[in-house]
């Protein structure tokens, strides 16, 4: 049986924990999983028994704690360098950290006023010129990645790698919000929305019992 276990918060809410997971699905490896619910009593007590930072996702393998995103996308590549986490050619590869980076220490207001709510449909905001700010700056780091002359398939660089799981939640978001985009960023996000592993998290949310009333904005 596999020591990795990956610990997350609901799937309808947690955009760090989607990002961990499917990573942790292109590193080819089992797993098992817990999900610790948010925003409920016990919520907090639980978190920092699994991880002294007290947020998910966390990695445990085998009593090696890992938490943040980054860090469990940074350990999965070294432990398994074959399975195209992160771009093979070093200029590529460079170009999706950044873009990685870029999202885990930006976007603050597009994610404070759009939270990730995957059951949500066709919901509108009035945005802030931040959020409105950060949208563009999103939608041109896409063309940006998508305009490479090296591309050898649908992704920011060819095949699915980390880059395109740090995005996947915002493509969730873009599809609860009704956030318009051209054609080449609207092809991205519908490839990335159906995936195989898009598709089992998206019905996987529809089946949880959870409502956080402060992720639920927008009419």
């Amino acid at each position: 049986m596999s020591e990795l276990k990956l610990i997350i918060g609901n799937r309808n809410y947690s955009s760090w924990s989607l990002r961990a997971w499917l990573v942790m699905r292109l590193a080819g490896q089992d797993f098992t999983e817990e999900m610790i619910p948010l925003d409920l009593p016990d919520t907090r007590d639980r978190l920092r028994a699994a991880s002294a930072a007290g947020r998910v996702p966390v990695l445990n393998n085998g009593g090696l704690v890992i938490w943040d995103t980054l860090s469990i996308i940074e350990y999965l590549a070294e432990t398994y360098p074959d399975q195209g986490i992160w771009p093979t050619a070093p200029e590529d590869r460079a170009l999706a950290r950044s873009v990685s980076a870029e999202m885990h220490s930006s976007f603050f207001a597009l994610r404070g006023e759009m939270p990730m709510n995957i059951r949500a449909v066709d919901r509108h905001l009035d945005l802030s010129e931040g959020a409105v700010n950060d949208i563009a700056r999103v939608l041109e780091i896409w063309q940006t990645c998508l305009a490479r002359d090296n591309k050898d398939g649908p992704f920011l660089f060819g095949n699915f790698c980390a880059a395109d799981a740090m995005y996947a939640p915002v493509i969730a978001r873009f599809q609860s919000y009704g956030v318009h985009m051209d054609a080449t960023c609207q092809a991205y996000a519908d490839v990335v929305w159906n995936t195989d592993d898009m598709i089992w998290w998206r019905a996987a949310s529809a089946e949880e019992s959870w409502t956080i009333p402060g992720e639920e904005v927008g009419i």
